[in-house]
């Protein structure tokens, strides 16, 4: 609602097989499972919901998958992506996180709290957990996805992402071709939109806007 009412923008918010109130996924998730909703789910859902033009927001997960959709494909509907935490590559300190995260989902109250956010909360961590502690998981990335993307594209990283480094932004920043920026949150760590909702709301604000406006000018 927040956003919707600062940007201006309809915003359709979905969530993934295996998250939220969504169906449970068949556990594993294979390997590829960012880059099998980035080719088989969210084009669907954005044909069968009639979404005309978009700009794609994604958290981390799901920033990867709208890095893979829009590196993919020529979609004119597309007029930009916001990735927030995302991940071109795995790193070391993500793994350390994930592995710590394992531990706190055994051993303290973490399944609680995520409990009030997903109908199969078992699902939804082991489903991600799994996959990236899985050996073969090391070798994953998505780099090269970045230099095919012809829309503008923010990151939203926090300062202090205990999942990621500024070597995910260096990444991107190193590879596209197309309008870039990135913004580093102050005090925030692997979910700035929580840990700073304003400053956050205020960075996707500001780049929505100029997409607009610019679409605007050369409409006429």
């Amino acid at each position: 609602q927040n956003l919707s009412k600062a940007t201006g923008c309809g915003v359709l918010v979905y969530s993934r097989f295996g998250y939220g109130q969504s169906a449970p996924a068949p556990l594993p998730f294979p390997l590829t499972y960012m880059h099998d909703h980035a080719h088989d789910i969210l084009p669907r859902i954005l044909d069968e919901t009639g979404v005309k033009r978009a700009i794609l927001l994604g958290h981390s997960d799901g920033a990867s998958i709208a890095t893979i959709y829009a590196g993919g494909r020529q979609d004119f509907r597309l007029r930009g992506i916001i990735l927030i935490a995302p991940h071109f590559f795995v790193e070391d300190i993500t793994i350390a996180s994930i592995k710590a995260a394992k531990t706190a989902y055994e051993q303290t109250d973490l399944r609680v709290r995520l409990a009030k956010y997903h109908a199969d909360v078992d699902n939804a961590f082991w489903g991600w957990n799994g996959a990236w502690l899985d050996p073969r998981f090391a070798l994953w990335r998505i780099d090269d996805h970045l230099a095919t993307i012809r829309v503008p594209i923010l990151i939203i990283q926090g300062e202090a992402d205990e999942y990621g480094t500024a070597a995910q932004i260096e990444c991107a920043r190193s590879e596209v071709y197309c309008p870039f920026e990135a913004r580093l949150i102050t005090g925030a760590k692997h979910s700035p939109q929580n840990a700073n909702p304003a400053e956050t709301l205020i960075a996707i604000t500001d780049f929505v806007t100029r997409i607009r406006q610019f679409d605007r000018d050369h409409a006429k």
